[in-house]
């Protein structure tokens, strides 16, 4: 059982940027591949971001590479999504999942098994 926290949200304007953090409980943060999820009002919930449970990996949308940048301290049980350049279409409600996965290597896109409550990301114009 994992329970994630989203931080770091908040109201910025466009060009600016934002660091979120997702704290993990648990002494198994290390085993779990980690993920960034986002939904926009009326929209459904769309990939981020994702990192292997070694760090050794990523996978990003591929209209967000270059600007997000995903990583993972195990010691602190965190995962963080940097983000840049922020535009007012990345306005979201942004989600931290977990996967518990064997591969060193796999940031997995789907089926993960437990979510935060998100935070509110606004880029105004």
């Amino acid at each position: 059982q994992v329970q994630l926290v989203e931080s770091g949200g908040g109201l910025v304007q466009a060009g600016g940027s934002l660091r979120l953090s997702c704290a993990a409980s648990g002494r198994t943060f290390s085993s779990y591949a980690m993920g960034w999820f986002r939904q926009a009002p009326g929209k459904e919930r769309e990939f981020v971001a994702a990192i292997s449970w070694s760090g050794g990996a990523t996978d990003y949308a591929d209209s967000l590479k270059g600007r997000f940048t995903i990583s993972r301290d195990n010691a602190k049980n965190t995962v963080y999504l940097q983000m840049n350049s922020l535009k007012p279409e990345d306005t979201a409600v942004y989600y931290c999942a977990a996967e518990l996965t064997l591969g060193p290597y796999i940031a997995p896109r789907r089926g993960y098994d437990y979510w935060g409550q998100g935070t509110q990301v606004t880029v105004s114009s």
